[in-house]
């Protein structure tokens, strides 16, 4: 639950509504003065921080400038009356989360509170990755002590104080972004801000604008102007995860970040310096996207000066079994139960199985089966259907010629963007049968080919394919 310290000297009016957006067991705290916040902050260390830029004792600005020195990971939201909010924006430009106009609306104040929270999360919530299970839950913890996963534990040691881009890669679901976070928590910027992107969840059109900011008026609807991530996160750590998705317009100004460290808003001339650690992720193979030119090279070898390669789960052998009590017993006091083993005819089921969704995959397995059991013994009964193999696998022959046939097609014509054209072929076989055999669930579609499902929207597009929903349901709500 959220501890929320709002910072404030206007009458009840706003205090009444952060209390209204955060009812208990979530923790609201009042100060009317900034010595009074400030005194707050350094002794209860709130998940966020609501300020007011008019204060009696002295201006929102420098309270921020001393709530940053305290804790710059502690998410500052600023409230505001002025509609210019001049002096919001150059906060926004230090390092605040976001900034609110008064009065404050509601749905927007529990949407952006709650984003702080969770950014907060991210940043103080240990990322442990041990061979062993800790001995108390730890919900961010990677378990495991296969020869792959001790090289993982090795390569985030020898990185994470060298302040170098990273670059993580693995299968969808392996646990990239704990990853990133325990890079950024063992290293020199541990104290500073630590933001995530996902680059697949943001339309291409808006991705430039949440990297980057843009001046009012450069776009439609760009009211007022933005401070985009490289901006806010100054000095601290920027998690880009599905870096493979950047489109191939943005790659370029990535590149000159990287490089330079320097960048123009959408719609701006002023050159902006930022010192901001980059720490991507992907799960595909950018090496052989660069050599076939669907991802730029340079930007590649920028983002990869280090690599950590998370193994897909099917290939961690006895980690299995650790892995699946650490969960139950994690999951068993988040649900309230008490199941405390596993019959060995069910962890046969579960060593059996590819896991092509890996740890994700496997928590969300056994939530299931624990809600099914009603014994203190997970049996292989309480498990969901597990297929036997990636639904990518099942191709039938006739297709997998069709392709082959395909390629040679175009290899006698002369193609020269045959990567891409046999990509496309390959998806209007694979993504029909893969829609078709959840029943139109994209959500669990995505999961299955291992991508965004904004990734497979966009693609469903593109295609002009036109799933057959065979239970008459569509897409779960976003």
């Amino acid at each position: 639950m959220a501890h929320v310290l709002l910072i404030d000297d206007d009458p009840d009016l706003i205090a009444e509504q952060v209390r209204h957006a955060f009812p208990p067991p979530h923790r609201v705290e009042v100060a009317r003065t900034g010595a009074d916040g400030l005194a707050r902050v350094r002794e209860h260390q709130p998940d966020v921080v609501l300020l007011d830029l008019g204060l009696p004792d002295r201006p929102g600005l420098d309270v921020f400038d001393d709530v940053r020195a305290t804790d710059a990971r502690i998410p500052v939201v600023f409230v505001t009356l002025s509609k210019t909010a001049d002096a919001a924006i150059e906060a926004m430009k230090r390092g605040a989360f976001d900034y609110l106009f008064k009065p404050v609306d509601t749905a927007q104040l529990r949407r952006v509170v709650g984003e702080a929270a969770e950014v907060a999360r991210r940043m103080r919530e240990p990322a442990v990755l041990a061979e062993a299970p800790p001995d108390e839950d730890v919900p961010g913890a990677i378990v495991g002590a296969c020869p792959a996963m001790q090289e993982v534990y090795k390569a985030v040691g020898r990185v994470a104080a060298q302040d170098v881009p990273v670059l993580v890669t693995g299968e969808s679901g392996t646990g990239k972004e704990l990853v990133a976070r325990a890079i950024y928590q063992h290293g020199r910027r541990s104290r500073a801000p630590f933001l995530a992107l996902n680059c697949a969840a943001i339309p291409e059109a808006l991705l430039e604008s949440e990297l980057f900011g843009h001046e009012k008026g450069a776009f439609t609807g760009a009211d007022r102007r933005r401070i985009g991530r490289f901006e806010q996160c100054n000095g601290g750590t920027l998690f880009l995860d599905e870096i493979g998705d950047m489109p191939a317009a943005l790659q370029a100004k990535m590149l000159r970040v990287l490089q330079e460290q320097t960048f123009e808003r959408v719609g701006g001339t002023e050159t902006v310096t930022t010192d901001v650690r980059v720490i991507s992720a992907t799960h595909r193979d950018l090496k052989a996207a660069a050599a076939a030119g669907t991802f730029r090279p340079d930007l590649y070898f920028r983002l990869g000066v280090f690599t950590v390669h998370l193994p897909p789960l099917r290939d961690r052998g006895d980690d299995l079994p650790v892995l699946v009590r650490h969960f139950l017993r994690r999951f068993n006091r988040e649900l309230g139960r008490d199941v405390r083993d596993v019959s060995p005819d069910a962890l046969v089921a579960l060593r059996v199985y590819p896991w092509p969704g890996n740890l994700r995959e496997l928590q969300s397995v056994l939530k299931q089966a624990l809600l099914r059991t009603t014994g203190a013994v997970l049996l292989p009964a309480a498990l969901p259907e597990l297929t036997t193999g990636p639904v990518a696998a099942a191709l039938p022959a006739v297709e997998r010629s069709d392709l082959e046939a395909f390629v040679r097609r175009r290899l006698s014509e002369g193609s020269e963007e045959l990567h891409d054209e046999a990509h496309r072929e390959l998806d209007r076989v694979l993504l029909p049968l893969v829609m078709e055999h959840t029943r139109g669930n994209q959500f669990q579609a995505a999961r299955i080919l291992g991508v965004a499902r904004q990734t497979l929207r966009r693609r469903l597009r593109e295609l002009h394919i036109t799933p057959r929903f065979t239970d008459g349901m569509e897409d779960d709500a976003d």
